[in-house]
């Protein structure tokens, strides 16, 4: 069986099936289900490189279901919803989730997305050489991607641990937030939402006191910067 590029997990059967139509053009293989079930056997059974997943499956939750595939599973994985709150994209993207898109949206836009997400993922290599970076308490092991505050094991997701190296190598210098977004995601489709929760993200993760930052200073009104000395 060959796995699928995408699996498109929406209640509404029509617009799962619209989606892989459209991608389906494009030359990206798409699976759909349409309910929580039906969504995690496919998942499970033959696992796609890409989850577009609606956040409402009738009774059930995509949140739930993402929460769940997160237990065994690292796929990437879009959110789609007619939600467009901030607690829900801050949710989406904190258990997991490595984008959100409101609904109603172009089918080009999402198309753009899907393959900005699958590019990433498939160049996203471990890097071979060993090379130790250390600031305050926290230590970069980059040829493992092994991440240590005080001695301890720091869980960052693979685009945290890329951001996070792309503002220490611009250290002292402010980054723009589109530049971030280029050079980071790859994307200029994604919005300042998921860039500010991953930039949040981080602070809870490394910094002693996150509402005053050490490390990871915020210019406001254009972007970022690492501030501090790196060894």
């Amino acid at each position: 069986m060959i796995m699928p590029d995408c699996l498109i997990i929406d209640d509404d059967a029509s617009i799962a099936a619209t989606i892989s139509e459209y991608f389906s053009l494009f030359d990206l293989t798409c699976e759909y289900a349409t309910s929580f079930e039906s969504g995690l056997k496919t998942a499970i059974e033959n696992p796609p490189s890409l989850i577009i997943l609606d956040i409402n499956l009738g009774e059930e939750s995509g949140f739930a279901l993402c929460k769940k595939l997160r237990e065994t599973s690292d796929v990437p994985i879009i959110f789609i919803s007619a939600r467009n709150t901030d607690d829900d994209i801050l949710v989406a993207l904190g258990i997991g989730g490595d984008d959100y898109v409101a609904k109603p949206f172009a089918m080009s836009v999402l198309l753009a997305r899907a393959k900005a997400v699958l590019k990433r993922s498939a160049t996203m290599p471990i890097q071979p050489q060993r090379e130790i970076i250390k600031f305050g308490n926290i230590e970069i092991d980059k040829g493992n991607d092994r991440v240590t505050r005080n001695g301890e094991t720091v869980k960052l997701k693979p685009l945290e641990l890329k951001l996070l190296l792309y503002l220490i190598e611009n250290k002292n210098n402010r980054v723009t937030k589109d530049a971030l977004l280029e050079k980071v995601w790859g994307d200029t489709f994604i919005g300042e939402g998921t860039l500010s929760v991953h930039i949040r993200h981080l602070r809870e993760k490394l910094e002693d006191i996150p509402n005053s930052p050490q490390f990871i200073k915020t210019v406001w009104g254009s972007g970022y910067m690492f501030e501090g000395a790196v060894e």
